[in-house]
């Protein structure tokens, strides 16, 4: 089989070429990814000589592009990561969300459409689904109340994968994943933000009063999950992917410190994100009972692994925040 990957460099995508590349040794994998900030081809350095794996540079958005990598490798299958996921980015400027998550899906659904690629699974979050109260969780029947321009670009892409199944039988399945951490993520979000903040002395910043709760899932367990969801699961279906377990933001932040020997007076509340959700939990009992598919990472080993990959990666993290990695593949590409 030979999957195309779009946004194979970013943190979950890089996660899943791995993955597959190291439990399918009969697969190929194809990643086309645009290398925004976010992407980073170093990586998938560990896999760049395997003859199994190729990497384009191109955009989702580009349907030639597209057309031409799945015509090439022969692509049978399309997992789509693919997409600006910043909430705070969206906030500042929400136009790169909707070209990304909204018109590059349209272009990926014409492409599998034209190709009869025969599956294609949309990547999505909870964030589709908006807020959740003290109580209850999200389910595939939740309807979406986005709230914040990134996760109404994402509930787009969801709907236009579904109307793509429902007037064209295209092969769709979108998941829905909670909070994914562990190596390889980009330290503008939360856990890699406060372990290198900590372990460079710096104040670890908290919006509002930090009680905002989200449900916790280690990447290795998502990534598993996909793949479940790729070879079982049902076409036309949504699959809630999470990991019961939630989690308050400062309850975090005290965790790290405590793994990382570093004192609390780190700890800066500042002002709250605008529109801020207040909890997302998943009822991930869907793929659970029909795919068999449960987290095998309990947070406790998770958290730890992910501290000494961070510890272990110093160089990784720190060219990302020099922007230092950028201007290697800038060169690189330029030189082509």
């Amino acid at each position: 089989m030979t999957v195309l990957v779009t946004g194979g460099c970013g943190f979950i995508g890089s996660n899943f070429v791995r993955y597959i590349l190291n439990v399918h040794p009969d697969y190929s994998v194809v990643n086309l990814d645009k290398l925004t900030y976010a992407g980073n081809i170093e990586n998938l350095k560990d896999v760049a000589e395997d003859a199994r794996y190729h990497f384009i540079k191109g955009d989702i958005c580009d349907l030639q592009t597209v057309e031409s990598a799945v015509r090439e490798f022969g692509v049978d299958v399309l997992v789509n990561f693919a997409a600006e996921t910043h909430v705070d980015r969206s906030i500042m400027g929400s136009a790169a969300f909707v070209e990304t998550n909204v018109v590059g899906t349209n272009v990926l659904l014409e492409a599998a459409m034209g190709h009869k690629i025969h599956r294609f699974i949309q990547v999505s979050t909870d964030e589709v689904y908006g807020s959740l109260g003290t109580s209850g969780r999200f389910t595939e029947m939740t309807p979406v109340h986005p709230n914040s321009p990134y996760a109404a670009s994402k509930a787009a892409a969801d709907l236009l994968a579904l109307a793509y199944y429902h007037t064209h039988a295209a092969p769709i399945i979108i998941t829905r994943c909670s909070n994914n951490y562990g190596p390889y993520q980009f330290p503008e979000k939360l856990i890699p933000l406060m372990i290198v903040n900590a372990l460079d002395g710096k104040s670890l910043p908290v919006y509002g009063d930090g009680l905002n709760v989200r449900d916790w899932l280690h990447v290795r367990d998502h990534c598993a999950a996909i793949d479940v969801v790729l070879h079982e699961g049902r076409v036309g279906e949504i699959y809630n992917i999470g990991g019961n377990n939630e989690w308050k933001n400062i309850d975090i932040v005290r965790l790290l410190l405590k793994k990382l020997n570093k004192p609390e007076s780190l700890i800066t509340f500042v002002k709250d994100r605008p529109g801020h959700d207040r909890r997302y939990a998943i009822d991930a009992s869907k793929i659970m009972r029909e795919l068999k598919w449960r987290p095998a990472v309990t947070f406790e080993e998770g958290t730890s692994e992910t501290i000494d990959w961070y510890l272990s990666h110093e160089s990784w993290w720190r060219r990302i925040i020099s922007g230092e990695y950028q201007e290697y593949y800038r060169k690189m590409y330029a030189q082509r």
